[in-house]
Parts: structure tokens; C-alpha cells; sequence
């Protein structure tokens, strides 16, 4: 029988110190050939879309898929977690807000890894669902003293702030401009659908590290190729997916202005198979496309938990 966690159950079990060790290791087991990644595959109709991200990790006895659908009235999600071994369905997990948590501690883990020592201010763009998520992760992951956010929507911006700082502990206050959020701001982190460029590459401080975790088609772009010129150092989750989606990456890509073999993937640098900033004085990014094994890495963590504590109801297929 498989065991289905509703997104009730999964708001009481994860937490953002969880995401943030199954993300890493999920990134660890990638580099090490320890795990599969199938880039998202999509489903197109006038009305809907469906997304599939696939993988296996095979150290932890999972595979599975993530299934999401979009559409006006909404997006829905679901993880689906078999047991590697015998191939088994053992659970079915909601996962709007396991998705949330996860797509921000992608961010987390890569702050961790890729941003200056002492960087104690960091500028966020959006106030949305994903935003969230990002600013509970870096500031889980991060001795942050405060984060500034900037959004179109003041009010928005306002309650969302009020919120976080209650929830995280941390500073979080509303940017007047876009330009004040990344100046100064050792971290910098886009979480929009932005078609177009957030910010200038000029008012990057020097040592600053982007997390860019919007851009994933390529209609969307949130940091321009001047940004991009001015980085040292470009990792991305994978490279299969980030030559699909990273609609930041792309357009340089094709003009021949950027190469695939500039790009770094991010459990590489955590093993120590790629060096991260050489300098404190180096402007890095990271690229944040999505992968399946990051839903996988923390579906079974959430799965473990639920078993320990007896959550979750019995489903019989």
C-alpha cells in the first residue's frame, strides 16, 4: 500500500533545513554518477500545460516523478516515489508547497557554496509564492542580517516583508527600487516571471553572487548579458537542462557571446571537482532551472518523517 501526504501533511513535516540537506546531496549524488535527471518534458494545449521531471536516486532507493499541470485557474502538483528495488508506488506527495521549499533551498544550498564569506545583506526580487520559499532558504542558510525586497506591488511587497521577518528571524524589508535592492547587496536573488532584464549589471558591488530562479523558458529573462560578461563564474543545477530552459543563458548561447563548456554544474563544485569564486572580489551566478532529483531528494525525506510520526493515510491502487 502507498502512503499519500496531502499538502497539509507535508506543511507539517518539511522544513527549510530539510530541503536544503536533501538539495545538496541530491546535487553531491549527480556529480558522482550517482543519480539520473530527465530534463522537464511538457504536454502543450490551448488551456494546460503538463510538466514532467523524472529521475532516480539510487543510494536512496528512489525513483519517481514530479507531474505538474498549468493552467488559469492554477497550477497543481504531485511527487510519485517508487522503490527502486522493486519498483513499487510507496507514496504520493503534494507538492505545491514541497516544490516552494525546494526550488528555494536550490538557491540555499548554492548561496552556501558560491557566496563571499561576511555577506550579511542580500536583495530579492518578488513577493510571490516562489519568493518565499527563496528568502526562507537563504536565510536558513545564510548568517543573514537582512534582506531587501523589491516588488511592483508596494502593498504586496509591505505584508510579504512583515511576514517573512516574523517567520525567518531576519530582517526583511521593502526595497524603494530595484536599484537599491542589488546595490550593495553581496547576494542577490530573481524570483519573477520578468520577460525582461532586472536590473543593471553596473550596480552589482564587486564579490556579489545572483541566484536566478525565474527564467526557466525563453520568454522569460530576469539578468542581462552585461550581467553575464561581469560573472567570473555561471553555475547551473545541470547542464542537460540548463541548455533546455535557462532562458537568461540562452539568447548569449546562441550569439556565441557565452559556451556550454563556461558553465559549471553545482554538485561539482560542492565535491570539489570545479573550484567555486577564486576571489572575493568575483561576481558569480547561479542558474536555477529545477530538477527532478531535488523533488525525489526531499519527497523521501518528508516520506521518512511521515512514517516516523504516523501522517499520512494508506492508499490501495
Amino acid at each position: 500500500m502507498a502512503l499519500f501526504l496531502s499538502e497539509e501533511d507535508v506543511r507539517q513535516l518539511l522544513t527549510p533545513d530539510m530541503a536544503l540537506a536533501a538539495v545538496e546531496e541530491a546535487h553531491r549524488e549527480l556529480s558522482w554518477g550517482r543519480a539520473v535527471d530527465i530534463p522537464r518534458q511538457r504536454s502543450r494545449l490551448p488551456q494546460t500545460v503538463l510538466h514532467i521531471l523524472q529521475g532516480a536516486l539510487p543510494a536512496q532507493g528512489v525513483m519517481g516523478y514530479k507531474a505538474y499541470t498549468s493552467n488559469r485557474s492554477g497550477n497543481r502538483f504531485h511527487v510519485h516515489l517508487f522503490d527502486a528495488a522493486t519498483g513499487e508506488l510507496t507514496a504520493i506527495l503534494a507538492a505545491n508547497y514541497l516544490g516552494m521549499l525546494r526550488t528555494g533551498a536550490a538557491s540555499g544550498v548554492a548561496a552556501r557554496a558560491l557566496v563571499s564569506p561576511g555577506v550579511q545583506v542580500a536583495g530579492v526580487f518578488g513577493a510571490g509564492w516562489q519568493a518565499e520559499g527563496h528568502v526562507r532558504a537563504i536565510c536558513a542558510a545564510l548568517p543573514l542580517a537582512k534582506v531587501k525586497v523589491f516588488s511592483r506591488d508596494a502593498a504586496k511587497c509591505s505584508e510579504f516583508c512583515a511576514r517573512l521577518s516574523e517567520l525567518t528571524g531576519t530582517s526583511i524589508v521593502p526595497a524603494a527600487s530595484a536599484e537599491e535592492a542589488v546595490r550593495e547587496s553581496g547576494l542577490i536573488g530573481t524570483v519573477t516571471t520578468a520577460s525582461h532584464p532586472l536590473f543593471d549589471a553596473d550596480w552589482l558591488m564587486p564579490g556579489a553572487h545572483i541566484n536566478a530562479a525565474g527564467s526557466n523558458a525563453l520568454i522569460r529573462q530576469e539578468v542581462s548579458e552585461q550581467t553575464l560578461r561581469r560573472c567570473q563564474l555561471i553555475a547551473v543545477d545541470s547542464l542537460p537542462t540548463a541548455l533546455a530552459e535557462a532562458g537568461d543563458l540562452l539568447p548569449a548561447l546562441e550569439k556565441g557571446r557565452l559556451h556550454a563548456r563556461q558553465l559549471v554544474e553545482l554538485g561539482d563544485v560542492l565535491i570539489g571537482r570545479q573550484s567555486g569564486r577564486q576571489s572575493a572580489q568575483d561576481i558569480s551566478l547561479f542558474e536555477s532551472q529545477g530538477l527532478a532529483i531535488q523533488d525525489l531528494a526531499v519527497a523521501a525525506r518528508v516520506l521518512a518523517a511521515a512514517k516516523a510520526q504516523g501522517i499520512g493515510r494508506e492508499i490501495d491502487l
